[in-house]
């Protein structure tokens, strides 16, 4: 059955009519929404030339800040990009965006980086030569409760995950078109996200978050060998080990999947979302499951913690 406009996404958020009228941050300057551009010449636009992070904003705290930075960094240094920035400078330039909106809670930022304006309209990084682009857009965003009681239905898609010698799937870039593809493809199949597997065949993550299911009690999520090694993925297994839940990274199959007694996704936006049903398959009894509210009662005091 074809998709509605109504089908829910994991970065589904409460509408809220003040973010018409948001305040952003473009290379150093904060300016309203309306006139946040960048050149077309831009290596980001251009070519998907750049790396990002997702952060949210709790009591006046970005949740795990040393942990995205560290990703960002490492990211720019993996594709040779210079975010002639530093940490504390990434860490003002946020804060700064959050004050300029207000915002102290339910607030999501989307921080990127480019390789900056072409001298060119060509691949080559050396044309690059004018500095980075960076920009932030920070948003009044409070994950759907609706979505989070309905969960979300997957289909598996004929796109995978590819192989490190192509491009890396634990790199953060802008370049997100095979994922993007394999959510048409579930979209068109009338399902919320897709579910992608490696190259080898083995479940692995959806087009956008990282995924898990629930046998007997146990956690599994996969190996992350072809997968964004999520912050808050990691924090899931850091607090199953915590409170001795059984957690495993290891393969498994559809067969294992279509099994499970419960699913769910996590992302840094939504935290953990249920997933009811998978290539129409009910998972469970097509409702939240007992582990993953357990989890997301655990991560939440895990980000009260942090953000204190």
């Amino acid at each position: 059955m074809p998709t509605t406009p109504n089908s829910p996404s994991t970065h589904d958020a409460e509408a809220d009519p003040r973010n018409d009228d948001l305040q952003l941050y473009v290379n150093g300057r904060i300016v309203h929404r309306s006139l946040a551009t960048v050149s077309v010449y831009d290596a980001g636009f251009m070519l998907g030339d750049g790396v990002w992070e997702g952060l949210r904003l709790y009591n006046g705290k970005w949740a795990f800040v040393d942990d995205h930075l560290d990703r960002l960094f490492e990211a720019a240094k993996a594709i040779d990009l210079d975010i002639a920035m530093t940490r504390a400078e990434v860490l003002a330039a946020l804060d700064a965006t959050a004050a300029a909106n207000g915002m102290r809670d339910n607030a999501h930022a989307r921080l990127m980086v480019t390789r900056g304006v072409k001298a060119k309209p060509f691949q080559d990084p050396r044309l690059s030569r004018c500095g980075p682009t960076v920009v932030i857009i920070l948003e009044h965003s409070a994950p759907s409760a609706g979505t989070a009681e309905r969960g979300l239905r997957l289909h598996t898609v004929p796109i995978v995950r590819g192989l490190p010698i192509t491009q890396d799937p634990k790199l953060n870039s802008h370049s997100k078109l095979n994922c993007i593809l394999a959510g048409i493809h579930a979209l068109k199949a009338g399902a919320d996200e897709a579910l992608m597997l490696d190259p080898h065949g083995f479940v692995n993550t959806t087009n956008s978050c990282n995924f898990f299911i629930v046998r007997k009690g146990a956690v599994w999520t996969s190996t992350g060998d072809y997968c964004m090694n999520g912050i808050t993925r990691q924090k899931v297994i850091d607090v199953c080990r915590d409170e001795e839940i059984a957690v495993f990274e290891r393969n498994f199959s559809l067969v294992d999947t279509y099994g499970a007694d419960e699913s769910f996704v996590t992302g840094t936006f939504g935290g953990q979302t249920p997933v009811v049903e998978i290539d129409g398959r009910t998972i469970g009894d097509g409702r939240p499951g007992p582990t993953t509210k357990r989890i997301q009662g655990l991560y939440k005091a895990l980000v009260a913690k942090d953000t204190a």
